[in-house]
């Protein structure tokens, strides 16, 4: 995790941005009173409201745990694609 101030981050507002999409990392801005702000892709944003949303729903969460551990014990199924024709 990177901490910058904001005058810092201003001056050298594209290479942060960069640090934070192409290096994954995610940045505090410091500023007075205490008022940080936290940076982070757009790409870990969506990350984190998916986790947020599918961790939120207890049932799907459920089912999701328990295909986690089926597949762990080897209790899957492999099967073919079938291709949909065309109409």
């Amino acid at each position: 995790m990177l901490a910058v101030n904001d005058t810092n981050l201003c001056d050298n507002m594209k290479m942060y941005m960069d640090k934070v999409t192409d290096d994954y990392e995610t940045m505090i801005v410091t500023r007075k009173n205490n008022k940080n702000v936290v940076m982070i892709s757009e790409e870990s944003y969506n990350n984190l409201m998916e986790n947020i949303y599918v961790m939120g729903n207890k049932e799907n969460y459920g089912w999701l745990m328990k295909g986690k551990s089926q597949l762990e014990k080897g209790q899957c199924s492999v099967h073919e694609l079938i291709e949909a024709e065309d109409e």
